[in-house]
C-alpha cells in the first residue's frame, strides 16, 4: 500500500505563491510517475504537472511558465512550485502516483484558495 499526503495549500492574494508538498510512503517502486491534479466542485479532476521518477516532466498549458513540478526521490516528496497565483487556480489539489497498471493512489487533498 501506499499513502500521499498532501500539504501547503491555504489562503494567497492574487499575484502571490505557494509551495505544494506530497509526501509518499509505504511500497514505493523506484520507476512511478507523479503527479498534481485539481478539481473545483462541479467539475471534473484535472491534470495540472507531472513527474516521472527519472525527472521528465510535462505540465499543463494553463499553468506553464506559472507552476514548476519537481521531485526528491531519496525523500520520497513531490513539490509543486506556483507562483502569479490567478483566482482560477482556486481549486483542491491533489497528489497522485502509479507505478504500474492498477497501482495508482490519491492524497486526500490540500485546498488553494486565491482570492483578495
Amino acid at each position: 500500500q501506499v499513502q500521499l499526503v498532501e500539504s501547503g495549500g491555504g489562503l494567497v492574494q492574487p499575484g502571490g505563491s505557494l509551495r505544494l508538498s506530497c509526501a509518499a510512503s509505504g511500497s514505493i517502486f523506484s520507476i512511478n510517475v507523479m503527479g498534481w491534479y485539481r478539481q473545483v466542485p462541479g467539475k471534473q479532476r484535472e491534470l495540472v504537472a507531472m513527474i516521472t521518477s527519472s525527472g521528465s516532466t510535462n505540465i499543463v498549458d494553463s499553468v506553464k511558465g506559472r507552476f514548476t513540478i519537481s521531485r526528491d526521490n531519496a525523500k520520497n516528496t513531490m513539490y509543486l512550485q506556483m507562483h502569479s497565483l490567478k483566482p482560477d487556480d482556486t481549486a483542491v489539489y491533489y497528489c497522485n502516483l502509479m507505478q504500474s497498471v492498477g497501482m495508482e493512489y490519491w492524497g486526500k487533498g490540500t485546498l488553494v484558495t486565491v482570492s483578495s
